[in-house]
């Protein structure tokens, strides 16, 4: 992560720890998890899925300012932990330096949602809503590829969804381009005057043309007789 460019680089993904008893061969009947002595015998990160996976994914503003007094808090910790501190060169860490359980996002996520007043939802279902809002923000579906990893265009019907606003604010787009369109085919033809001539337009002469005449694009020929302006300005 480079917070001087506002840049996250994702290169792999955090997987779920696997522990065995270190215990030896006696049974404490308890889970390796919840051992003192247990040890771990995964990775803690592997490949992402996808070759889209990996990606680099800009970062907002307000977000740098953030991860910013995260750090600065994070270098209290590593100070205070001396010697037991473990340099895994993680974002978010145990007050000892080691990676922070994905069960601790869970809780915490749990915890936010609860403060929040908001249903209850899996943490997964942040990534749907973040993918909604790239869509209702209107960015690229290409875009939303490459920021979201997807390495297929199906993804997007799996991830996002059509929000009432989003129907209402096409609606609207139709509505008005629908009345533009009304107003074209009922804007009335030009209608006019010729100084000095009869109504029956028998006196060819220079035409007045009315206010707005010009927005439709037509500029009768001069002579042209009132009731045969129509024909004229299709060129009949």
């Amino acid at each position: 992560m480079d917070l001087d460019k506002g840049v996250l680089r994702v290169r792999r993904s955090r997987q779920q720890p696997k522990y065995a008893h270190g215990c030896g061969d006696k049974s404490c009947g308890r889970k390796p998890g919840y051992r003192p002595k247990r040890k771990q015998v995964n990775e803690a990160t592997s490949d992402t899925k996808s070759k889209a996976g990996r990606r680099v994914i800009g970062l907002p503003d307000e977000l740098v300012t953030l991860l910013r007094k995260h750090k600065a808090e994070q270098d209290k910790d590593r100070e205070e932990a001396r010697q037991l501190w473990k340099e895994g060169d993680w974002v978010f860490t145990t007050a000892t330096g080691q990676p922070v359980s994905p069960y601790t996002d869970y809780h915490e996520w749990k915890a936010l949602l609860k403060a929040a007043g908001l249903r209850d939802g899996r943490l997964h279902d942040a990534r749907h809503t973040a993918a909604t809002v790239l869509l209702i923000l209107g960015v690229p579906e290409r875009t939303v590829m490459a920021i979201t990893g997807w390495s297929g265009s199906g993804m997007a019907g799996r991830y996002q969804h059509v929000t009432d606003g989003i129907r209402q604010t096409v609606a609207k787009q139709v509505g008005v381009s629908s009345g533009r369109q009304t107003g074209a085919l009922e804007r009335p033809t030009e209608t006019r005057i010729a100084k000095g001539a009869d109504l029956d337009g028998s006196a060819p002469s220079r035409l007045l043309p009315q206010p707005g005449a010009e927005d439709g694009g037509f500029e009768p020929p001069i002579g042209c007789p009132i009731h045969a302006f129509q024909a004229c300005a299709l060129g009949h």
